[in-house]
């Protein structure tokens, strides 16, 4: 089967690296014009837009923001005219001590809520909107595993954004079937990204891959299919559903 998303145009968060990066390329190789949503590497952004072609572009925005949030979306729609399905990738994982009750613990715990969850929500909302004024389109939200099967003592303003995400999206999924919007979530597991690194270094990529039901860790490049797939349109009887790109090391 041959996808060929030519003259759509695909919003990703948080595209100029890591798991956002892969899905960029998979979908301008599909043919897609990619918006490249990025928070401060503009360097970084610019040489990826120019590698996809495709009128791709790229947006800056800082998601922990909320007028932001709507600024980013209101830019790429005067840029294009019409957005046909949104990728919301950006996430951040800060570690914050379980037995932190102050102002830092506050600070990460707002803003880890801020990026991961909030700016879901507005982004989801406003192209829910635009997705009903156009004819439909599809939403995908990147959650985790840590979602369903929980994190570490440090992790659990992450985890508990991440659960955020599956239910809002599934609500969305509900409540917007009948006017044309598909949604669905993402959950991965350990992805070789920069976000990964400091993980994979303190206990070693081997002990990581023994934990997979396969031989290798996940790369970004693994989830673009499955993107490129649903942002398609042939997969819209999945709406609601989970897809785990984990490497089988949590089957729910």
């Amino acid at each position: 089967m041959h996808i060929d998303l030519t003259g759509k145009t695909v919003l990703v968060t948080g595209a100029s690296r890591g798991i956002g990066r892969g899905l960029a390329e998979g979908l301008a190789g599909a043919g897609a014009s990619v918006a490249v949503h990025y928070g401060q590497s503009q360097a970084t952004a610019d040489e990826l837009v120019a590698s996809l072609g495709n009128g791709s572009r790229a947006f800056q925005a800082d998601l922990a923001d909320p007028q932001a949030c709507q600024r980013l979306f209101a830019d790429i729609v005067e840029a294009y005219g019409r957005v046909d399905a949104v990728v919301n990738n950006a996430g951040i994982a800060l570690s914050i001590p379980f037995d932190g009750v102050g102002e830092e613990w506050l600070d990460a715990w707002n803003r880890t809520m801020a990026v991961n969850l909030r700016a879901v929500d507005i982004l989801s909302r406003l192209a829910v909107g635009h997705f009903e004024e156009h004819g439909g389109g599809r939403l995908i939200n990147v959650a985790s595993r840590a979602a369903f099967r929980g994190d570490n003592a440090d992790s659990l303003a992450y985890a508990a954004s991440k659960g955020g995400v599956v239910a809002l999206t599934r609500s969305i999924a509900r409540a917007f079937g009948k006017s044309g919007v598909s949604a669905f979530v993402i959950a991965p597991g350990w992805v070789r990204t920069d976000m990964a690194e400091g993980h994979l270094e303190a206990h070693g990529e081997e002990g990581v891959v023994n934990d997979l039901a396969l031989d290798r860790l996940t790369e970004p490049a693994d989830l673009a299919p499955l993107i490129v797939l649903l942002a398609s349109g042939l997969a819209d009887h999945a709406t609601g559903g989970t897809f785990d790109v984990n490497a089988g090391s949590y089957v729910h």
